[in-house]
């Protein structure tokens, strides 16, 4: 392969990571970090694919201001609780964060950006695909992945009865119970017939 044609590659690959992450209503700053592409270069992406009469792609909206970072939106109830957890364990899987034995997690070193944006398309499609009515959005999915390998405001704990494991706020108070076993057990308590009055 020549010259020209890897940097033909190397930019059509740029582009298209571009797209996909412009589908999924990414900032500019995380397009930005993943291809290298200006402000300037991304608006006219969008405008050629999702904004053009007759574009090719759906309505894609464009949002602005800051990336959502609060960890409170991962802890919030214990349905979002298990689906943090579930993309959790997805990340690792696509190898973009480490679970060491001792449940620590540390981000896995890739080649390039270009890299760390395909793998975390494909891990958040796959999420999307098990989880498609998750309020997790991609942002929200970028947050976590920080959350977890930079600023470690969340952590891994296992859980003490089933023994999966799950996200958790770093500086909560814990029971050792999963989502999952806090909702069965809460359920249990629910269902359990009123004492009749002596």
């Amino acid at each position: 392969m020549t010259d020209h044609e890897q940097k033909y590659q190397g930019e059509q690959a740029r582009r298209d990571l571009a797209v996909r992450l412009l589908r999924h209503e990414a900032r500019t700053h995380i397009i930005t970090r993943c291809t290298g592409f200006s402000q300037d270069q991304i608006r006219k992406l969008w405008s050629r694919y999702f904004s053009a009469p007759g574009a090719p792609g759906r309505v894609v909206r464009r949002h602005r201001g800051r990336s959502p970072s609060s960890i409170e939106f991962f802890v919030r109830n214990p349905l979002l609780q298990a689906e943090a957890s579930l993309l959790a364990h997805v990340f690792a899987n696509w190898g973009l964060l480490e679970i060491l034995p001792d449940l620590s997690t540390q981000p896995v070193p890739l080649d390039n950006e270009l890299e760390l944006g395909e793998r975390f398309c494909d891990a958040f499609e796959e999420f999307r695909a098990v989880s498609p009515g998750s309020d997790i959005s991609f942002e929200h999915a970028w947050s976590l992945l920080a959350a977890l390998t930079e600023r470690h405001d969340l952590l891994l704990l296992d859980c003490a009865e089933c023994r999966a494991f799950y996200v958790q706020d770093a500086l909560a108070l814990d029971s050792r119970r999963c989502p999952a076993c806090r909702i069965i057990r809460r359920g249990r308590r629910r269902g359990r017939p009123k004492r009749a009055p002596p």
